[in-house]
């Protein structure tokens, strides 16, 4: 490495954690972010449905719009102006038909700006091969669907780092892993090579902190107080280092706030196995990863490693799941639960008869779920009866017809059925997305990146079988054993904690406010504990599975809940399908600990719940 090379900062603004994030994020950051790179994450499982729906119905269509008329369209004379590159999964399932539409946009501006664009990642054209070859769902087992919306590989970083070496200013791809479009312009700007493990670790655990926006500068942190305006909160950038290090900051006057506990939830943050978190370009251990508080809103990140790639792409498939009728009732009174209950049997049994009459089959599921009532905290809601609450009512239904039959119904529930049954909030017939994943052997799928209307092919890292690659990372051996003396607190006033949906499981990670805390954290929360306080979101009455995973270097316990989502984002009928609040619900899970941990303890930890 050169010494050039060696004392290089790269920095790179992460703009986006969705195709419909905030319009604020890219003046800000090219206000105040002396960038070289700007990058945007817009894709998930539920948008890849989303924007295949859409190019069913326009050819030409299926891209985030949003990226030319929100997010970089109106700021590309600035862009250009500042010399800043921009890289983004904004393509979807069209990432040709987004470049053409960009460069045309450019040439209007009168701009001389390069877009590249990489694909390779569609498998439509492959579906009658992929279902003949036998595939399972890999975590449910389910066979091939039948009726496919959108088929992508999740393509790696390499193709995107080849578009950048070729003069690319612009580069916008279809499916490629999240932290990719951070990892790409690592590789361009510091020379990484494939065999590069560390080091692409690394890039990739600073593309996974930068890529879903302000989460890691404050958003969604579990001491919200302690996150100065929100309006107007910082989106992170990244200084990246040769050596892999970086520093997480954001623009200076921005609210927010860039901790090592916004660091280390972002980090946790849908992770499974932080020793073996698996993406196209390398195997990662993110488990003795450390964080120091340099500055204030500034937060050094080292210490990734990584292993050899698997020799597999996973792959998205979205397809068509029927219909869903959801609707919004509020009820208003004494014992609204109980009314609500009644009112939600009895317009499900009406519905049910007219399905009959019209010879149709019945609902494929039907669910209640009474917002406000704490129906998410299961046994460990607060019991209160209350007197107002809103009645989502959702029934599914293989046909459209089905679905509206119930949508028209429920409105009887006004007049004729319970007391304080008000006017409807909102109601809505809509398709229904299902998501099936599976592996791909990565040397049957071609990586392209076309630049000035020529097409390349990237070579791909061919990987390495599973079983050659054996954890890096030993339990961290700490003591499992609970304190002498039985004093108990919340666990919010031991950890900083974070949740987030990954199919048809969410993880949770508990991380502790000091390392002394640990051992307690080590002993109260084993798995059986854990599955135990999450009873209500298993699946047939039992508890849901858990795995327990050791973080070191965050001081760090990680769960993961299997079948806990019922469904997943996309067809799950509870109130948080996306897990965003299943943490919150262990916020008073209560922890033994000694006397004197307990008298150690900040006042202002103490009263955190409480405020």
């Amino acid at each position: 490495m050169t010494s050039t090379c060696a004392s290089k900062i790269v920095r790179i603004g992460g703009a986006t954690a969705s195709f419909s994030d905030t319009a604020l994020s890219v003046p800000q950051l090219l206000a105040g972010g002396r960038l070289d790179y700007l990058i945007f994450d817009y894709l998930a499982e539920g948008s890849m449905g989303l924007f295949g729906r859409m190019q069913a119905a326009d050819p030409a269509a299926g891209y985030g719009t949003d990226f030319l008329t929100v997010h970089v369209g109106p700021h590309l004379r600035e862009i250009a102006a500042q010399g800043v590159k921009i890289v983004a999964n904004a393509g979807g399932v069209n990432p040709a038909g987004l470049a053409a539409a960009l460069e045309q946009m450019i040439a209007a501006l009168g701009l001389a700006l390069t877009v590249a664009f990489v694909d390779g990642d569609d498998l439509r054209h492959r579906l009658d091969e992929l279902q003949a070859a036998g595939h399972r769902d890999m975590f449910t087992g389910a066979p091939f669907p039948a009726t496919v919306i959108s088929a992508n590989a999740y393509l790696g970083a390499f193709p995107i780092a080849a578009a950048l070496a070729q003069g690319a200013d612009i580069v916008v791809t279809g499916r490629v892993v999240d932290s990719a479009v951070v990892l790409g312009p690592l590789v361009h700007e510091f020379g990484w090579g494939p065999d590069d493990l560390d080091l692409l670790a690394a890039g990739t655990l600073a593309g996974h902190l930068l890529e879903c926006g302000a989460q890691v500068t404050g958003g969604t942190f579990t001491d919200w107080r302690d996150v100065p305006d929100w309006a107007n909160i910082g989106f992170p950038i990244g200084e990246c280092h040769a050596d892999g290090s970086l520093v997480i900051t954001k623009p200076e006057g921005t609210g927010g706030l860039v901790s090592v506990g916004t660091v280390a939830e972002q980090l946790l943050y849908e992770v499974s196995d932080p020793s073996d978190y698996i993406v196209a370009d390398v195997r990662c251990d993110f488990s003795l990863v450390k964080l120091e508080q340099i500055g204030p809103n500034r937060v050094r990140v080292s210490g990734a490693r990584g292993r050899p790639p698997t020799p597999s792409y996973k792959v998205c498939v979205t397809f068509d799941g029927g219909w869903r009728a959801i609707a919004y009732q509020p009820i208003i009174g004494e014992d609204a639960a109980e009314k609500a209950a009644r009112q939600a049997e009895a317009l499900f049994a009406r519905a049910r008869m007219l399905l009959r009459t019209r010879s149709l089959p019945d609902f494929s599921r039907t669910d209640v779920v009474m917002i406000g009532g704490e129906a998410s905290f299961g046994a460990h809601g607060v019991q209160a009866k209350s007197r107002e609450l809103i009645c989502k009512l959702v029934a599914d239904h293989p046909d459209r017809q089905g679905a509206e039959i119930f949508a028209r119904e429920q409105w009887a529930g006004i007049s004729g059925m319970s007391v304080g049954t008000s006017i409807n909030l909102a109601t809505h017939v809509l398709p229904m997305t299902g998501v099936f994943l599976f592996l791909l052997d990565k040397q049957s799928v071609p990586s392209r990146m076309t630049i000035g209307g020529i097409a390349q092919e990237v070579p791909v890292v061919p990987g390495v079988p599973e079983p050659e690659c054996p954890p890096l990372s030993p339990l961290s051996g700490l003591p499992c054993e609970a304190p002498a003396g039985q004093v108990s607190v919340d666990l919010v006033q031991l950890a900083w904690a974070r949740s987030g949906d990954k199919g048809h499981l969410f993880n949770l990670a508990i991380i502790a406010r000091d390392p002394d805390y640990l051992p307690c954290l080590r002993a109260a929360l084993t798995p059986e504990a854990v599955s135990a306080w999450y009873r209500h979101l298993g699946s047939d009455g039992r508890p849901p599975r858990v795995d327990r995973y050791e973080v070191p270097g965050l001081h760090a316990l990680n769960f993961v809940l299997h079948d806990a989502l019922a469904g997943g984002i996309n067809a799950s009928t509870r109130l948080d399908p996306a897990a965003k609040g299943m943490a919150q619900m262990l916020l008073r899970f209560p922890v033994p600990v000694s006397a004197e941990l307990m008298a150690s303890l900040p006042s202002s930890v103490h009263c955190t719940m409480d405020q």
